[in-house]
């Protein structure tokens, strides 16, 4: 199959993505939100929205520090401010609804302190570690007993590098968009990655469940075939499955993320390109990488 024979561009389109994602962590660089470094976030809307420079003024007169203020939909802002005390947060209303002279609502206002937030950032680092550590593990025991051409643990470990891949990625884009039209890494943002991950690994799950079965009734039958004609032949037939499962799934991101809410905007875009990026990398990474490491294993050019 082309997958198999032009491994080579898949695997170097997926090296300049991901190096692409890691000049994001640099350059703008990842910014937490509320949920992880502790602070206030208001969400207020306007029957008449005022100028951002007026709440601008108004919120300068308070002295609360630097706050950011972002447009949102056609007539709210949100604004992330330090973590307000009782008085600094009566003042904070006060300047935010003397900002317009049409009635305002508050929307949502949410407020963690700075050790919680560093607590749930440990934390949400460890759930996406333990994650990808148990998908390995269950990998690699699933295919436990094939041992040629490949031994079990690579399957596990194209299993980690197709992982990384799908983390990198959708997080490096997501730095690059929420620089241009706003958001923050928060706990909806690592659902999204959990939820990634548990549909990468199972695609590339069937795939590989797939090279097994051909592995075992070649065993079985005496059958001499080469083991990338096996995988070829093996991602052929689930091409189809995982492209139209991907899509239906898409689809119905696509439709929430243009009429649902737009607090779950964030979320339902890393989603979308997590999706892409697990489809991708379950056909076009993880299964011509059992290839290569059969082809290094008996020292031949990759």
């Amino acid at each position: 199959m082309f997958i198999i024979t032009y491994r080579k561009l898949f695997y170097a389109l997926s090296l300049i993505l991901v190096v692409v994602s890691l000049f994001a962590f640099i350059t703008p660089g990842m910014r937490f939100g509320i949920d992880f470094v502790g602070g206030t976030i208001t969400e207020v809307s306007y029957v008449n929205r005022p100028e951002k420079t007026i709440i601008e003024e108004n919120i300068k007169r308070l002295s609360i520090g630097d706050t950011i203020i972002q447009p949102i939909g056609t007539n709210g802002y949100v604004i992330r401010s330090k973590e307000l005390s009782e008085q600094e947060k009566v003042q904070f209303m006060s300047a935010l609804s003397v900002a317009s002279n049409t009635m305002m609502s508050v929307e949502r206002y949410n407020s963690i302190g700075p050790v919680v937030g560093n607590e749930l950032r440990q934390k949400a680092y460890t759930a996406i570690a333990v994650v990808v550590v148990l998908i390995v593990l269950f990998v690699t025991f699933a295919f436990r007993k094939v041992s040629e051409p490949v031994a079990s643990w690579k399957f596990g470990l194209a299993t980690i590098i197709a992982l990384a891949h799908d983390i990198l990625i959708p997080t490096g884009a997501f730095i690059f968009i929420s620089y241009f039209i706003g958001g923050d890494v928060d706990m909806l943002f690592v659902s999204a990655i959990l939820a990634i991950l548990g549909f990468s690994v199972h695609d590339t799950i069937v795939v590989f469940d797939r090279v097994r079965e051909h592995l075992g009734l070649n065993k079985k039958n005496n059958i001499n075939e080469p083991f990338d004609i096996t995988v070829g032949k093996s991602v052929r037939e689930t091409f189809s499955r995982s492209i139209n499962t991907s899509i239906t799934i898409f689809i119905v991101l696509m439709a929430l993320f243009i009429l649902g809410p737009e607090t779950t905007r964030n979320f339902t875009l890393t989603l979308i390109i997590g999706i892409i990026t697990g489809t991708y990398s379950s056909i076009f990474i993880a299964s011509p990488l059992l290839v290569t490491f059969q082809k290094l294993q008996n020292k031949k050019i990759i």
